[in-house]
């Protein structure tokens, strides 16, 4: 250890003719430098996807997709955005900071019928999609939903989103049928790979047509996974392994899926790639600092942006006598 420090102090202390005598001494190591710029990528690649699986329908979306750099680029810096911003809100509410209950993700149905009945009757070819989980695909509100949305011919997709356990239960324990995109029966249906967001796009792209089309509702299974547990106070491994949670995230990671696939096409390298993780991170760090250290704005704002681009209008309060404006 002593021979150690005496020959770095050596280094450090010597003069700079006799340090450049030494390196001259030895052997030029090889210096690689990443020069790059727009031109070098390609502009899009052609990839092909998983096929869905079909139900009451004679053709699905195509297996074969183009995605340009322009696109990649665009669904990474999302994907890495909103993986950030759970992860924060994950690490602020076991901090205490934010407080109740917090689930990192839901959805509703029965409203999202309602919605694409205000679609179909406006006429504006808008369609409405409505997001649920395998566990509340076994409520009877959703066939009720189900049943009114093929009567009137709703443009609305339903989307269940099956990430294999319902809270705590796994679907084989809680399902008699695990085929979510064959429950609508009378409503065609599609199986898509979750994890894959050119095979979610594309599904989309098929499931938004047939509504638009004026063929009815159609029901969108996406097979995924969720590494962490069903709210904050699961743990998520008392009723799955960590081995099985690893397994997924090495071999089926959405970000990881579609990082790979620009890579290896040349539509982006792994730096610029870098790049927008620590953009992300930097931006997200931001807000939580600004959100944690913000004084809480006054009383007479409590009811402001309640909707985005609306004009002002009164709320009423826990107390009848004062009215708060909606303003944005």
């Amino acid at each position: 250890m002593r021979k150690m420090l005496l020959a770095v102090l050596s280094r450090v202390l010597q003069s700079p003719a006799a340090a450049a005598a030494a390196a001259a001494k030895k052997p030029a190591s090889r210096v690689m430098v990443a020069s790059r710029n727009y031109a070098d990528f390609a502009n899009e690649a052609t990839f092909e996807i998983k096929k869905c699986d079909l139900h009451r329908l004679e053709e699905g979306p195509s297996t074969t997709t183009v995605m340009t750099r322009e696109e990649g680029l665009q669904y990474y810096k999302t994907m890495q955005t909103i993986r950030r911003m759970e992860l924060k809100a994950d690490q602020l509410y076991k901090q205490k900071i934010i407080r109740g209950f917090c689930h990192l993700y839901d959805g509703q149905v029965p409203l999202g019928a309602g919605i694409a009945l205000a679609c179909k009757y406006f006429g504006k070819n808008e369609i409405c999609m409505a997001l649920y989980g395998d566990g509340a695909a076994n409520q009877g509100q959703i066939f009720e939903t189900f049943n009114m949305a093929a009567l009137w011919k709703l443009p609305c997709i339903f989307v269940c989103e099956n990430n294999r356990y319902g809270m705590g239960t796994s679907v084989e324990r809680a399902a008699a049928s695990t085929d979510y995109y064959r429950r609508g029966d009378f409503i065609p249906g599609l199986r898509v790979d979750g994890m894959d967001i050119l095979c979610v796009r594309e599904a989309t792209k098929f499931a938004a047509e047939h509504c638009r089309s004026g063929k009815g509702p159609i029901v969108m299974e996406l097979q995924t996974y969720r590494y962490h547990g069903h709210s904050m106070s699961d743990p998520g491994i008392s009723y799955r392994t960590r081995e099985e949670i690893q397994e997924v995230r090495s071999k089926s990671d959405p970000i990881t899926l579609l990082k790979d696939r620009m890579v290896n096409n040349n539509l982006a390298s792994i730096e610029e790639l870098k790049d927008i993780d620590v953009a992300v991170r930097k931006e997200i760090e931001e807000a939580a600092q600004f959100a944690t250290t913000d004084p809480e704005p006054p009383l007479e704002e409590l009811c402001h942006h309640i909707y985005f681009n609306e004009p002002p209008f009164e709320v009423r309060g826990p107390n009848q006598w004062i009215s708060y404006k909606s303003a944005s």
